[in-house]
């Protein structure tokens, strides 16, 4: 786009008032909400991704909606945004569940032996049912989406320059980064956990090789007694990359040796994390090597964890096949401050679709002319998204513009488009597909001999006339008006 272009819509957008005076973000390595402030024209921005040898869960997609909130806010705000994602396909071991990710099985040589394929295969199916269900999530698409294998050359560079500066050392399986060696150079290992603190054996057994219990893999050797699939030739040895290097070496690349935001989940805040800001800092010799970090919640389920072992990993598989949209799960995921935990229960998705589905219902009836948008809600707006993302407050206001009656429905259409920019609900689009769709007759007869059982309260036939309609591929919500909403069911 042409700068004269984007000068004339950033002008219209500050006449519409649909810019945040100031950007506030919560940054773990400060403790801090901090003002945001880019360091270059371009935001850099990384989100850590998935490992590809699953369906992803929707504890992980709460984290890849995170950063596509934060990703769309910056868009909004007028700011260019260079977004990177990573697809981890080697060196993620299952060690990681116990607390050092330098032990156990790569997960994708795990996967390998479950489903009787190649781990090349796998990753590259799961790599490809992850790209689907994020378009269906509305999640805008990154400018990179960056795969580890894609990138041995990358991360092999990087380990170089940290042998060179001493930071490195070889023991029986693998090349291990040096934290005593890196504090030695006066920096600080493990700003964003309590790592200082970790005891030997306190989780796991104790490499006895490794010099200190916190320093992790570079550089894992592949079993002398077995082949893998993921292997490669490198200066130490045939091998794999251990999980952390693929972030630095692929977010320098992408983003520069320091950038502006990291998201990932709290999760990766204990090890993944904190290693990626030594092996990076260690390397390039500047710091920060990124200015702010931001971690989203853990989703629990049923008051719990959740976990595969559990049977309770759900994906978005499974909440499609229980006829809930996607975008139910997105609105759920909005009920609660990304800071703060959040609990999933069927009951409380099937609350978000109910609303999801009322919402799209009040925006159906505010017809197709839209008009100017109103300049108190939107400044409302901006505030909650400018405090530290609060989505939660922001889709409160959204309801409230909806039902004051003192705004006209072209008015509230066009503050309905402003705030789904950052939402992503595709409320407008969603609405006009709804409007515009016809209900085959007999569906309509159906519905129509329901809506007289259920004012007869005769819940047995209503009962089975659902039924029937569903056996036609269509969805039946009943709203609290007393109204039908029927959807076809894709």
């Amino acid at each position: 786009m042409l700068k004269s272009q984007k000068s004339q819509e950033y002008l219209v957008r500050l006449q519409n008032q649909a810019i945040i005076d100031s950007m506030r973000l919560y940054n773990s390595l400060t403790k801090e909400i901090d003002e945001f402030k880019p360091a270059s024209q371009i935001v850099g921005l990384y989100t850590c991704g998935p490992t590809v040898y699953d369906y992803v869960t929707i504890g992980n997609w709460r984290t890849y909606i995170l950063g596509d909130i934060v990703y769309r806010a910056l868009k909004y705000n007028g700011l260019e945004v260079n977004y990177v994602m990573n697809l981890t396909d080697v060196g993620h071991l299952t060690g990681d569940n116990l607390g050092d990710a330098d032990t156990g099985e790569d997960r994708m040589e795990k996967a390998k032996k479950r489903e009787g394929k190649g781990a090349w295969q796998i990753a590259q199916f799961y790599i490809d049912d992850f790209l689907s269900s994020y378009e269906d999530l509305n999640l805008l698409p990154p400018n990179t989406f960056a795969r580890a294998t894609e990138h041995i050359s990358e991360q092999i560079d990087l380990i170089k320059k940290l042998e060179e500066k001493g930071l490195t050392y070889n023991i029986d399986d693998g090349v291990y980064f040096d934290t005593i060696a890196f504090e030695a150079k006066g920096y600080k290992y493990g700003e964003l956990s309590n790592l200082d603190k970790i005891k030997a054996g306190a989780r796991v057994e104790f490499n006895q090789q490794k010099k200190n219990p916190r320093d992790f893999a570079l550089w894992k050797f592949s079993p002398k007694d077995e082949k893998r699939d993921m292997e490669w030739e490198s200066p130490w040895g045939t091998g794999f990359p251990g999980w952390h290097i693929e972030c630095s070496a692929m977010s320098m690349k992408y983003l520069g040796e320091q950038f502006d935001i990291h998201v990932g989940g709290e999760d990766l805040k204990s090890t993944h994390h904190p290693n990626e800001i030594a092996q990076s800092e260690g390397a390039t010799d500047k710091s920060p090597f990124v200015k702010c970090w931001m971690h989203g919640a853990f989703l629990q389920v049923d008051g719990g964890k959740m976990g595969k072992s559990l049977g309770n990993a759900y994906s978005l598989h499974d909440i499609v096949e229980k006829r809930f949209s996607p975008m139910a799960l997105r609105y759920f995921y909005f009920s609660s401050h990304y800071r703060s935990s959040l609990n999933f229960t069927w009951e409380a998705l099937e609350a978000s679709q109910n609303a999801y589905n009322r919402l799209l219902v009040h925006i159906e009836n505010l017809g197709e002319e839209s008009g100017s948008t109103d300049s108190n809600y939107l400044k409302s707006f901006n505030d909650f998204i400018g405090n530290d993302l609060e989505v939660s407050r922001a889709l409160a206001l959204l309801w409230d513009l909806l039902k004051d009656d003192s705004i006209g429905d072209s008015v509230k259409l066009a503050t309905v488009a402003e705030f789904d920019k950052v939402l992503g609900l595709d409320l407008i689009e969603t609405s006009r597909k709804n409007k515009n769709q016809q209900l085959p007759k007999e569906v309509e007869d159906l519905a129509s001999k329901r809506h007289l059982a259920r004012e007869d309260k005769d819940w047995v036939l209503s009962d089975s006339l659902r039924q029937d309609i569903e056996k036609l591929g269509y969805e039946v919500k009943d709203l609290p008006n007393g109204d039908q909403m029927i959807r076809k069911n894709n």
